[in-house]
């Protein structure tokens, strides 16, 4: 009787190749869902405030927070396992093929033959990026309207939830279809460096994205107004000052329209920075902490309001230290390592990809025998091959972002926000609902951010000084 190994050995390599995603694949979803389950564990059995956070958070919000995050993982567990049949389904039946010939079936009505392989790509992914909407739209639809609505976060109504939807894909288009079109023809053109060609492109493409998307995207979605002058405004220019960061705008968006979780960020580059605050940050400014004017019941057709017991947001001297942190990661040099460390890998994959197109097998293994189109080879080379790779690089990633983050907290102390960033990290934490308790394993693998806990007590010795 023969091994394992030797029937294995047998295999021809295209079957080899495609056993190997399918069961990498399982792995991976079998490993989360491992470590969520630790994680829900946590969330059942820790029905009662820990002793060292019993002056941080009560018990009515610790509950709270339990229950939220108690659904959001049940739902994952369920949205994950789906998604991941879903994935199974779609190899084992040949899914990816079977829209690539559809795809020219379709250009080829239009008068495009099998030689305009760009045009049949791009048919082929919105053709793609149409399926992966609608069968997501039932998820997202429950996660809002449900699990969010549930514990008192969504502000959308429905009609505004499908606006939302249809201009997101219709956005989405406009800049994915032109830019892999370019893509592809630089890959066809490229010759035997194509691989520089079409990392330095992408490298311009994101670029342009990141500094555009506030300024030209983002309000496609969301109102963005500048800063009304006075005693915040002021503040936050003195201190951007203080470290010599080239502030120019600060902005509020209305973020509450459609949740009242809460977020600041800042973008741009070289001498053109600007801070976005959302207004669910800001006690001052937040819609949620406004009573409806007389005779008004706080709702119009795309968003509602809900009427809260206690104010969200923070006040000027913790929204300071919250973007005390956020500067600190500008003046640390994190978002340029980032940049850095991401294009470095996006040279590396392009470099890979250019070994590896050749190889028919790696087509064969997914149904495509007879041509090799290139955004196929794109997908799988990036999606499926490199998937144990990506795995690996997205955990190191995660390990070096909560480095970076007690980098950043620890440059807020030397502003002298320690006390005002506990203050602020303990008010989000319960503004969002994030529970302070969490499995050792899940939090090492999956949290960008330090818990809780661990931030608090780093900033507390600053803070007792």
């Amino acid at each position: 009787m023969a091994r394992p190994g030797e029937l294995w050995a047998e295999l021809p390599a295209e079957q080899r190749i495609f056993c190997s995603v399918l069961l990498f694949s399982w792995a991976v979803y079998l490993w989360e869902a491992f470590l969520a389950h630790r994680q829900r564990r946590v969330y059942r059995t820790t029905t009662h405030v820990p002793r060292e956070l019993g002056q941080i958070m009560d018990s009515e919000t610790f509950e709270k927070s339990r229950l939220y995050q108690l659904d959001k993982s049940t739902f994952s567990f369920w949205s994950g396992l789906y998604s991941e049949v879903e994935g199974t389904m779609i190899l084992l039946c040949g899914g990816i093929p079977f829209l690539w010939n559809l795809s020219g079936q379709i250009s080829g009505r239009a008068g495009f033959g099998p030689e305009y392989e760009i045009v049949q790509s791009l048919v082929f992914l919105l053709l793609a990026t149409l399926f992966s909407a609608v069968t997501g739209l039932p998820w997202s639809l429950y996660n809002t309207f449900v699990i969010e609505e549930k514990h008192g976060f969504n502000q959308q109504t429905l009609g505004f939830f499908f606006k939302d939807a249809i201009k997101k894909f219709i956005v989405t288009q406009c800049i994915l279809l032109p830019v892999t079109s370019l893509l592809l023809y630089i890959i066809k053109i490229g010759g035997d460096y194509f691989f520089i060609y079409a990392w330095l492109f992408t490298l311009v493409v994101s670029l342009v994205l990141v500094t555009i998307y506030a300024d030209y995207i983002a309000p496609l979605f969301d109102k963005f107004i500048p800063l009304p002058e006075g005693e915040l405004k002021q503040q936050i220019e003195t201190m951007a000052k203080s470290i010599d960061f080239p502030l120019t705008k600060v902005y509020v968006v209305e973020g509450s329209k459609r949740s009242s979780h809460s977020n600041a960020y800042f973008y741009g580059f070289f001498k053109n920075k600007r801070i976005v605050l959302f207004d669910t940050l800001l006690e001052d400014y937040s819609a949620l902490n406004k009573e409806p004017a007389e005779g008004e019941d706080g709702e119009n057709e795309d968003t509602k309001s809900k009427t809260k017991n206690k104010k969200q947001g923070c006040k000027n001297e913790e929204v300071l230290a919250v973007l005390g942190h956020e500067l600190g990661h500008w003046k640390l040099g994190h978002t340029v390592k980032n940049i850095i460390i991401s294009q470095m890998n996006s040279f590396l994959c392009f470099f890979l990809f250019a070994v590896l197109i050749g190889r028919k097998e790696l087509f064969a293994a997914f149904g495509f025998y007879d041509t090799q189109p290139t955004l196929i080879g794109l997908m799988i080379i990036f999606q499926f091959i490199f998937s144990p790779y990506n795995e690996v690089l997205s955990f190191c990633l995660t390990v070096l972002s909560r480095r970076f983050e007690f980098q950043a907290d620890a440059f807020a102390k030397e502003l002298g926000k320690a006390k005002d960033l506990y203050s602020a990290l303990i008010k989000l934490n319960k503004d969002n609902l994030g529970f302070p308790v969490s499995d050792w394993i899940f939090s090492m693998w999956h949290y960008s951010h330090p818990p809780l806990l661990e931030r608090l007590q780093a900033l507390k010795d600053a803070k007792q000084e």
